[in-house]
């Protein structure tokens, strides 16, 4: 046993020969020292800012060795923990935004897992396009002539704003918005390469506003920016879409869309308010459509660009088109969710259509149940099955809530509640309204009831 005031913690030589009986053969040798020197640095550290700190043996150390190298090559060891989002806000951007149908995981675990025909022609045993399905599936979908797909949104506005060649992009002052993550329209128009024209006012801007910068040629683009995250109300306006791409082609003059979140049904149908789709604004004569593929369209973190081939063909050819290019497992992930979309089975196996069609109804009965399922009846005290309203987030439909179910928990401090409920496992991320902490069950998967109870139970104990 080592005394106290020994500063000087076992050698690295000895916590790796402790640990090597529990290590596979095979295991990089020079990464568990690495680690093991990590270990016995920061014990080390210890010993000398408490100097009467009692050195832990190396058998501690080993172990800690063992328990450090399991959880580097644990898969959720990334920090990626799977969580129960009871915060009612259905494309939480924190949160990793949509989650993905069954399809789409099963797609992209199989392009994952093994070598696939990802730019080879099985006919010709050539280099064939690059995975072209998703393409297709966008073109039935939206009625474009051709289509391509980038890592996200931002690159896909980037790259059609590109088709400038440096030129004027004309942009409405109302919709020079700010995206998330403090990119900005105005920054995006400007790392393209082009010169940004504003024309209008914050809240309204017509179609003669345009006018002058076409005509000139001071402008050679014209980019709407759907407000999908922001609304503006009272004494506002904007210009009629057909009738600007009319002005713009009078002009020659091309007209990019960017739609945002990507809806390809109608959202109306859901009790929203109607959110344009790609089909609507390619008949209102738009050249490029671009949106995302993690918001309403609910599948992989994508951005989307459908339109006229010529243009789509000449963005293909733009060296950031290969910079922002989807991987394999994207690309898989993304047509299997498109592929629901034209099977018709949108509102049952995607999980964001899946929750915006649950009924209240069904919502409370959960709700109720998981009350009574809570594992001591002191728990359950101010506990009750409470009406709330779920949001869409994710910048799509702001203002915009739906009638919901869930649970709401009273009488007991709020905040510490919430991070015994966030720090649990699993961890709830739920919110708190006034005095109550409120768990929206429209975005807990009907799976996850149980575990939810049994998480809200062991909360409410440690509170109580």
């Amino acid at each position: 046993m080592t005394s106290v005031g020994q500063s000087r913690p076992p050698s690295v030589e000895r916590v790796l020969a402790g640990a090597r009986p529990r290590l596979d053969a095979g295991w990089d040798r020079e990464a568990i020292a690495d680690v093991a020197r990590r270990i016995v640095a920061e014990e080390r550290g210890r010993l000398a800012a408490e100097p009467e700190a009692v050195p832990r043996e190396a058998v501690e150390l080993a172990a800690e060795l063992v328990a450090r190298l399991d959880a580097l090559a644990d898969p959720l060891g990334a920090g990626l923990v799977p969580t129960i989002n009871a915060s009612g806000v259905i494309l939480h951007t924190n949160l990793g935004r949509a989650p993905w149908p069954r399809a789409a995981i099963e797609a992209a675990t199989a392009a994952a897992a093994g070598y696939s025909m990802l730019e080879f022609d099985r006919a010709t045993g050539r280099r064939g396009a690059r995975f072209r399905a998703a393409e297709e599936h966008l073109l039935a979908l939206t009625g474009a002539e051709d289509a391509v797909i980038t890592n996200n949104n931002a690159a896909a506005v980037a790259l059609a704003v590109g088709l400038s060649g440096g030129g004027g992009v004309v942009v409405s002052r109302g919709e020079l918005v700010e995206i998330g993550g403090g990119v900005r329209i105005p920054e995006i128009v400007s790392r393209a390469g082009a010169r940004l024209v504003e024309v209008g006012t914050t809240n309204k801007t017509r179609v003669d506003d345009y006018r002058g910068p076409l005509e000139s040629g001071e402008a050679v683009l014209v980019l709407r920016v759907h407000p999908s995250n922001f609304r503006q109300t009272g004494f506002v306006e904007a210009p009629e879409p057909r009738a600007l791409a009319e002005l713009a082609h009078s002009h020659g003059a091309l007209v990019v869309d960017d739609l945002g979140s990507g809806a390809l049904v109608d959202t109306a149908d859901h009790g929203l308010a109607h959110e344009p789709t790609p089909r609507e604004s390619l008949a209102a004569e738009s050249d490029l459509v671009t949106f995302s593929g993690d918001k309403l369209l609910g599948g992989p973190q994508a951005g989307l660009i459908v339109g006229r081939a010529e243009l789509v063909a000449r963005i293909r050819k733009d060296p950031l088109a290969r910079a922002t290019r989807p991987d394999k497992v994207t690309l898989a992930a993304l047509a299997a969710t498109l592929g629901l979309y034209r099977a018709g089975r949108a509102a049952t196996d995607i999980p964001v259509w899946r929750m915006l069609s649950t009924p209240p109804i069904a919502l409370k009965k959960r709700a109720a149940a998981i009350v009574a399922a809570l594992p001591a009846r002191t728990a359950r005290v101010g506990v009750r099955v409470a009406a709330l309203s779920s949001a869409l987030g994710g910048g799509s439909l702001p203002g915009e809530t739906i009638p919901s179910f869930g649970l709401a928990v009273e009488g007991r401090p709020p905040d510490p509640l919430l991070d015994r409920l966030r720090t649990g496992d699993p961890p709830v991320v739920a919110h708190v309204q006034g005095d109550a902490v409120l768990l929206d069950l429209r975005t807990v998967d009907p799976a996850d009831d149980e575990r939810l109870a049994s998480a809200l139970g062991r909360a409410l104990e440690l509170a109580r």
